[in-house]
Order: C-alpha cells, then sequence, then structure tokens
C-alpha cells in the first residue's frame, strides 16, 4: 500500500486562505483532483490524505464534498476551532462523513502558541485522545516546548507533528529541535511526517545530503512504526515538484531500512495512525 499522507487541494476564489497572494506565483491558482491525478498514478500511489490548508469550516466542508468525486482522496483532515466551545458538536458533524479522519491544530499559526494550553482546550483534546481521534499539529521548531507541555497534560493524544517540526534546514542548526523532537517521541501516540522538508531548506539546489541528518534523526526516535510521508503538494512547489520530493524521501532514509520500513513509512503507518479502512 503506498499513501501520500499529506496534499491539499483548493480553490482562490473560495477566499479564505490569508496566507495565499500573487506573490506565490508557483500556487496562487486552483489545484485540484484532476492536478494531482498523474502523479498519483506515476508513483502507483493507492490514495491521499487531503489535509485542509485555511482554519475555516467552510473549507472543511469544500474538502470534503471533493472527496466524495475523488477515489483518490482516502481520508480528510478537516480543521474545528478547538477554543471554540461548540467544537465537539462540530466534530461529531463532520464525524458523520465516512472520508473525515481527523483535524489538524495549527499552533503555528497563532499568535500566542501558549493558547493551546488552556483548560478549556486541554479538556476537549483530552476528550479527542479518550476517542483516540488523530490530531495533525502544524507547529514551527521553536513552538515545540508548547507541545511537550500539552502532551504532559493529555499524555495519551493521538497525534502526528507534521513537516518534521518544521527545523531549520536553511541553516544546518539542529538543536535544540533533536532534543525536543526526541522528547516527543517519549509519547508512544505521536507520529512524524517526513514532509514539508523542501520548502524548509529555501534552496534551489536539493541534495540529500541536507535533508538526512533531521531524516535521520525522526526515524531514530519514532521509528520506521511511526513515520509517515507526505509530499506536502501543492505547497512543495515553492522549491520542487511532486517527483523530487517524492524521489528525495526515499533517497534521505537510512540505508539499512528493511523494504517493511519503507513499506511501512510510504503508506501502511498512514493507514494505521488515520484508521483507514483495510484496502
Amino acid at each position: 500500500m503506498r499513501i501520500d499522507a499529506h496534499q491539499h487541494f483548493w480553490a482562490i476564489a473560495r477566499g479564505d486562505y490569508g496566507w495565499l497572494t500573487p506573490d506565490m506565483p508557483p500556487l496562487y491558482r486552483d489545484f485540484l483532483p484532476h492536478d494531482l491525478q498523474t502523479h498519483v498514478n506515476r508513483h502507483a500511489l493507492d490514495g491521499t490524505i487531503l489535509v485542509q490548508a485555511a482554519p475555516t469550516v467552510a473549507e472543511t466542508e469544500f474538502l470534503l464534498a471533493l472527496s466524495e468525486r475523488s477515489e483518490t482522496v482516502l481520508g480528510v483532515v478537516g480543521w474545528i476551532d478547538v477554543e471554540n466551545s461548540a467544537c465537539l458538536q462540530e466534530f461529531e458533524r463532520f464525524s458523520g462523513h465516512p472520508k473525515f479522519v481527523g483535524f489538524r491544530v495549527m499552533i503555528q499559526d497563532m499568535k500566542d502558541p501558549a493558547r493551546i494550553l488552556q483548560q478549556g482546550v486541554i479538556a476537549k483534546l483530552f476528550e479527542f485522545a479518550d476517542r483516540k481521534v488523530p490530531i495533525d499539529l502544524l507547529v514551527k521548531h521553536n513552538q515545540l516546548p508548547i507541545v511537550l507541555k500539552l502532551l504532559k497534560q493529555v499524555p495519551h493524544l493521538r497525534g502526528v507533528i507534521d513537516h518534521l517540526g518544521k527545523p531549520p534546514i536553511a541553516s544546518g542548526v539542529v538543536e535544540p529541535w533533536m532534543t525536543d523532537m526526541r522528547d516527543i517521541a517519549q509519547y508512544a501516540n505521536l507520529y512524524c511526517k517526513l514532509s514539508g522538508m523542501v520548502t524548509e531548506a529555501l534552496s534551489d539546489n536539493l541534495t540529500p545530503d541536507q535533508f538526512i541528518p533531521y531524516a535521520h534523526h525522526v526515524l531514530s526516535v519514532f521509528g520506521a512504526d511511526r513515520v509517515l510521508y507526505g509530499s506536502d503538494w501543492p505547497v512543495c512547489l515553492l522549491a520542487g515538484t511532486y517527483d523530487s520530493v517524492y524521489e528525495l524521501a526515499g533517497a534521505v532514509l537510512p540505508e539499512d531500512l528493511t523494504e517493511g520500513d519503507r513499506a511501512n513509512i510510504f503508506g501502511y503507518n498512514a493507514r494505521t495512525f488515520y484508521r483507514l479502512p483495510p484496502s
């Protein structure tokens, strides 16, 4: 089984992508299922996990509607406002959809990331953890200490760190990112996505060497059973192509990984984390 565990679709005219501007020409157009299908076919993917790109309920509804018309989309990671008292009811509404597999918390975009530690939010996340709901965590490397504080209060959270926690790959700095990710990996229900690396490199000359320390570290602390490959397409087009990102992910993995390990990273772990039905 091959799964791209992190990709996006959007339609500019919908108007809720505040981060997406004409200053980003590779991205400033619609990206919809037919745009991805060539890549899915070329790499013999069984499907993808479609992740929200706007913090609105309306976009989650849009993505779920797209998923109904695409066999390629195996699951949708939507958005709910965990600071809203009605978020549990919103979640219940979405969870009735067969392709809704979880939601994403965008700590990266919070003016004060410590808001995620409010008691009301912690109580909701504790309930989601009790129910084993998969939660994507979008976070920058300097916000990882906040994630650790969250996990101390909700140690059974079923979470995945998107984009390796956005380490400072462009500068080659590895600490304190390495230590923080090692500590996060001690929580057995936490996974990590091998995704988003190229957009952190800020380079037109992408070579495996600059990514290997980061990829090897997440494999060493999370293990091959808790790392998921994701393309982060089309955001990855800022620094590469779908094909180059896919090939890079394979090139930066430790050479001693077994074929079973690689199969887990490129598919089976996504099925396990998002609790997808057997193919």
